[in-house]
């Protein structure tokens, strides 16, 4: 089986996908698993609000099983304080259902961070498509945190970067690329130099201690 805990794309037979609903919480949602959150990029000042109503509502959905993407992005339009009231919203909630975080986060992970620390955090969280250095990638993990990793696998941009990942710590994705997860496997295990199957143990483990979800 192949875990990719974070797709904007539906799931391929023998795989386990957590597909993300973004601005379009309403639309039907066939079997499977799902992320749902107010990203950055779709934050509307006169109507986040009821969207955020009905992000609580199918929050509470089983297979609803974790909160995002959302964060803080500060190259793109949406105005910084209303991404960080709507970000601030999003984390309250899944401290009070009790469900994981999935952070997107552009030139922001420094006061992401220092957010989930000052509002008592509780919950697991996962920094996905993480493709910075090794320094940002030890501040998430010894703050307790989880990193996911996808397109920058593929590229030699963070291999050096994934070597020094514990095997609990990580997660692999493929967000809204066109490549596939085997391809994110395939060079996952070449970097760590770890066969499929110690692969998928692995992340079998970790999709049971995050999302509480065995496999």
């Amino acid at each position: 089986m192949f875990i990719n805990i974070h797709s904007h794309h539906k799931a391929a037979e023998n795989q386990f996908v957590i597909q993300n609903l973004s601005n379009n919480f309403e639309k039907k949602q066939e079997p499977g698993y799902y992320s749902a959150g107010l990203h950055p990029w779709y934050i509307d000042d006169g109507k986040w609000q009821q969207q955020f109503d009905v992000l609580k509502k199918i929050s509470l959905q089983d297979n609803i099983i974790a909160i995002g993407e959302c964060g803080l992005d500060r190259i793109c339009r949406t105005d910084y304080t209303l991404q960080k009231e709507a970000f601030l919203a999003q984390l309250f909630l899944a401290n009070e259902i009790k469900k994981p975080l999935i952070i997107h986060s552009v030139r922001a992970h420094e006061e992401i961070l220092q957010l989930l620390k000052t509002k008592n955090n509780t919950v697991p969280v996962i920094f996905h498509g993480f493709n910075k250095n090794i320094i940002l990638a030890k501040k998430i993990l010894d703050a307790g945190h989880w990193i996911s990793f996808g397109k920058a696998l593929i590229s030699s941009k963070l291999h050096e970067v994934f070597l020094e990942i514990p095997g609990d710590r990580y997660f692999l994705e493929t967000d809204d690329a066109a490549f596939s997860i085997e391809q994110v496997y395939d060079s996952a295990t070449a970097i760590k130099k770890i066969s499929l199957e110690a692969l998928d143990l692995q992340l079998r483990k970790n999709v049971q201690q995050v999302f509480n979800t065995t496999l």
